[in-house]
């Protein structure tokens, strides 16, 4: 009689993380595919590959807990606002410094990225921590990522790294150089 296997040694944690990594990977893309297609038409509607009629505004889904980027940036000054934190740090002086749109949908999805990078470094930074309950427990693990996930919006709308500008720039293709 056999008892268990592979996934008995591992509790089941290889596939849950396979699963982990393929989902993430996934939003990832998707992410990507989306802030592509808005920088070649600005007028794009965000969600519209959802099949879902519980979708509310901008592509978010009812239940959305998270507190997001839409509407973060309504000054009519953010519609020409200078670059901040690494984008405005050019070492070239001859890269001409764009103005940037942050009420535009192209830098709500730059800020998106941008918290998505900051969520991974945080998640990295996370599994360096020594715990003192060995328990893997599901839902704690669930509520802590969610947590993670509002400290890395968070992060990304106050900290000024700068990320998002320069995607912006880079995708809106406003960061030129002079001739």
């Amino acid at each position: 009689m056999t008892i268990g296997g592979i996934s008995a040694i591992t509790k089941g944690e290889g596939a849950s993380l396979s699963a982990k990594i393929s989902s993430e990977k996934g939003k990832f893309d998707a992410l990507v595919n989306e802030a592509k297609s808005l920088a070649k038409a600005e007028s794009g509607v965000v969600g519209k590959n959802l099949s879902s009629s519980q979708t509310s505004y901008d592509g978010r889904i009812n239940g959305d807990w998270t507190s997001g980027f839409s509407g973060a940036f309504m000054a009519e000054s953010d519609k020409t606002a200078l670059p901040q934190g690494a984008a405005a740090n050019q070492a070239n002086p001859n890269v001409v410094q764009g103005t940037i749109d942050r009420t535009s949908k192209l830098y709500e999805k730059s800020l998106e990225m941008e918290s998505y990078i900051v969520k991974m470094m945080l998640s990295s930074m996370r599994k360096t921590v020594m715990k003192a309950d060995s328990q893997n427990d599901y839902a704690k693990n669930m509520y802590e990522d969610m947590l993670y996930d509002e400290y890395a919006t968070m992060m990304t709308k106050n900290a000024g790294f700068g990320l998002a500008d320069q995607m912006y720039l880079q995708l809106s293709q406003k960061g030129g150089v002079e001739a």
